[in-house]
């Protein structure tokens, strides 16, 4: 297959990322499994058997914990391989090599292999499942030292727990997805520590002490606890970032700098020491994670892709992020009127989320449907934020991210900051239009 009819068959699979289910269904209600994806590698060789992993998941966080993680084991002299989702972009983000997506070409060979491989087995695979598997047979073929791989929802039944990660991650644990995970932080708990395996050490980034014992209860030979084990000193504001100090089972790191914004990237930062550490068996050296650090970068999170005015995009979901995100706005950039570019997908509250993205404090917003079938509608976000308050002066809509972005950009002065957050489908769309805009 060429490129563009790899991806064209990837499509006509089921991407639940993008449909989702309907809105009265609860997705817990059909039986999850693994008998696909497991049948899949069987087909395939069992490629995620030919190297060893790091095995990531949590609420928020994920991501960049994968990329610092990946950086910190490539800059060790490891090469590592990494599978995270979902893409801003282009699909072949998800899988990279260092820090280099997979070609379009690989990327067309791979999908080749496990479209043949589809045609021996008894169910059609899903589009998540296509993609873990083309990611673990890739890897395989390219004889990578070890993969980071970062679950796509909860754990126990993501495809991607037909790894057994040496060590497993987990960075926290809040109420999101609970169509797929539960309603409670105990039931999604439950779900996210079946990636732990026996015999692996566990890096647990949730310091709850009501939820440790959900993870204790896998079998880990080792358990790292944020904390008690590791945990971040210190966090200072920096230009383009922080000054971290941060302490391991291992060792004690001062004065490190990661170019990235956010408090809660401090903690990321401390997770993914702990992991590598606990991979490698020894602390990196200063020369290593000073380097690995400064390479970082996590775009679309509290991501600056503009000046003047300051555009930032972050992809935020739910209310731990929303919360995060005002809390960077308000302690690392200057006080300024503010336009807030918001898309949601639908099993969002659009209430709580608008709220705790603090559209009241914006002197615009401008609501848009994110690229997606689980998109809200512009106007039932729109009714939201005037039940909350904000006047219909202050609002507009727009039927697609483009359009959203160019109208508040239209409207900003340079001293205004434009903020595209919500959704990540609406952060990979902003990017884009940015990019054509020649903005970006």
């Amino acid at each position: 297959m060429t490129n563009a009819s790899a991806l064209a068959w990837l499509d006509e699979h089921i991407n639940l990322e993008s449909v989702g289910v309907p809105v009265d269904r609860d997705r817990r209600a059909t039986t999850p499994t693994l008998d696909r994806i497991r049948a899949l590698v069987e087909l395939l060789g069992s490629p995620q058997l030919s190297y060893p992993s790091v095995h990531l998941t949590g609420t928020n966080g994920k991501t960049s914990v994968a990329r610092m993680t990946s950086a910190l084991l490539t800059a060790s002299g490891l090469s590592v391989a990494s599978y995270t989702s979902p893409h801003l972009e282009r699909v072949n983000e998800r899988i990279a090599w260092g820090d280099e997506p997979i070609g379009d070409d690989a990327l067309a060979e791979v999908l080749s292999v496990i479209a043949r491989a589809e045609d021996h087995l008894d169910d059609r695979l899903s589009y998540f499942e296509i993609l873990t598997g083309a990611a673990l047979s890739w890897f395989a073929d390219i004889a990578v030292d070890l993969a980071v791989v970062e679950v796509g929802v909860g754990g126990t039944w993501d495809a991607t727990n037909v790894v057994d990660g040496d060590v497993a991650v987990v960075t926290n644990v809040s109420i999101d997805h609970v169509d797929y995970l539960g309603p409670t932080r105990e039931s999604i708990a439950t779900e996210k520590a079946g990636i732990v395996k026996p015999g692996s050490t566990l890096v647990l980034g949730e310091a709850d002490p009501e939820l440790t014992p959900v993870f204790l209860d896998r079998g880990a030979e080792r358990v790292i606890i944020r904390g008690v084990d590791f945990d971040v000193e210190s966090a200072r504001i920096a230009h383009g970032g922080r000054v971290l100090d941060l302490v391991t089972p291992t060792a004690e790191y001062s004065d490190v700098f990661l170019p990235l914004h956010g408090a809660h990237q401090a903690d990321n930062a401390a997770a993914a020491l702990a992991a590598a550490e606990a991979f490698l068996g020894s602390a990196p050296s200063r020369e290593v994670f000073e380097g690995a650090f400064r390479s970082v970068r996590s775009p679309g999170r509290l991501e600056v892709v503009g000046h003047a005015p300051l555009v930032l995009l972050d992809g935020a979901h739910n209310l731990v992020g929303a919360a995060a995100l005002r809390a960077a706005l308000a302690e690392e950039f200057v006080d300024a009127p503010r336009i807030v570019v918001v898309g949601l997908l639908r099993e969002k509250d659009p209430h709580e989320m608008l709220e705790a993205l603090g559209i009241l404090d914006a002197t615009r917003v401008v609501l848009c449907r994110p690229p997606s079938p689980r998109a809200h509608d512009p106007d039932v976000l729109a009714g939201a934020a005037r039940d909350l308050g904000v006047a219909a002066d202050r609002i507009e809509t727009a039927d697609s991210v483009e359009d959203a972005v160019a109208r508040a950009l239209a409207r900003a002065v340079p001293e205004d900051q434009v903020v595209v957050t919500g959704s990540l489908y609406v952060v990979g769309a902003a990017r884009a239009a940015l990019l054509r805009r020649g903005d970006g």
